[in-house]
């Protein structure tokens, strides 16, 4: 899945050396594949969207031509580029990040659920979590289910997961 995401990048990396390279469709493009991949809102869409061909007498004077500015810009929109696919070599796309810094966490809920449930109790937890049942009717068995097991069953759990070293690092 990255080696697409990295293509897709490098693809609109190399419109930068086009004969025919229009700045404004160069950035949409830009932002539509970063915001696709990163989602929106991300910083290298913001950056992208910075790059300006300033055309003011006073700019073109100060970069001592048009042909400069344009440079500037390219190099810019390609370094961006590049940090994008930097990032996406290093540590993958956004979800598979999120998933890593979330599974601790996840294992800290499990391991508590585990040790203050019975196997059957867990299981009917699990089979409750997994259901296609709407989220509110989610919440209200599992309630049910919970206090079924015991008066202080989910004080030992939630008490369980706020005293584990996982999530110590989050409060």
């Amino acid at each position: 899945m990255r080696l697409q995401e990295i293509k897709l990048l490098k693809k609109q990396m190399n419109k930068l050396d086009t004969s025919d390279f229009d700045l404004e469709a160069w950035k949409t493009g830009a932002t539509i594949i970063l915001e696709r991949i990163f989602g929106p809102g991300n910083q290298k869409i913001s950056q992208i969207e910075k790059i300006k061909y300033d055309q003011s007498s006073w700019a073109l004077r100060e970069a001592k031509g048009s042909k400069n500015m344009m440079e500037t810009c390219k190099k810019q929109g390609r370094e961006i580029l590049g940090i994008a696919i930097d990032e996406l070599e290093h540590f993958g796309l956004p979800e598979e990040i999120e998933e890593a810094q979330a599974a601790p966490f996840k294992s800290t809920i499990v391991q508590a659920l585990e040790n203050e449930l019975k196997i059957s109790e867990y299981r009917e937890v699990i089979r409750i979590i997994d259901s296609d049942k709407k989220n509110t009717e989610k919440r209200k068995e599992l309630i049910e289910t919970l206090n079924d097991y015991g008066h202080d069953i989910i004080e030992n759990i939630l008490t369980s997961i706020l005293l584990s070293d996982q999530t110590k690092k989050y409060l």
